[in-house]
């Protein structure tokens, strides 16, 4: 990843951390999510993300036992929910789901990582995968349990 990249995502997640949670109505995207491949591209960017994740040795042991399928799902559908297209989350909320990990803030900059590599595989555009981090970050503080 490159650093100014890597800069705007240190921006994007410091300076968004606050905000409201994102499944509010002002921050759907339809534009965002047919440019993310709509429900078929973000399940492969997810898919791909799993793979990931699995090869990363600072967060893997935190997705060990886990329902994959299960997780697939919950993870598509939030991001496609987020993104503006026709999904609705069902999952639980990240503060409570995360709440027994003790999530680092290094193991959260992996994924954040992963992610970025698996957007870049699917060939998702720079603005789009920024769009989609913005939308992301403000979960970065219940994540954290901060």
């Amino acid at each position: 990843m490159n650093a100014i990249r890597f800069t705007l995502l240190l921006l994007v997640l410091g300076g968004l951390t606050a905000c409201q949670h994102p499944h509010t109505p002002d921050h759907r995207d339809a534009d965002l999510y047919q440019a993310l491949g709509e429900r078929a591209g973000i399940e492969t960017m997810v898919e791909n993300l799993l793979y990931l994740i699995v090869e990363d040795e600072r967060i893997a042991f935190q997705f060990k036992g886990i329902d994959v399928a299960h997780f697939h799902r919950q993870l598509s559908d939030q991001i496609c929910e987020l993104s503006g297209g026709p999904c609705l989350y069902t999952g639980r909320k990240m503060r409570e789901s995360h709440s027994a990990m003790a999530i680092t803030e290094t193991q959260f900059n992996a994924l954040t990582e992963n992610l970025i590599l698996a957007m870049e595989q699917n060939r998702i555009p720079t603005g789009a995968q920024n769009r989609l981090l913005a939308l992301l970050a403000p979960l970065h503080q219940d994540i954290r349990g901060l």
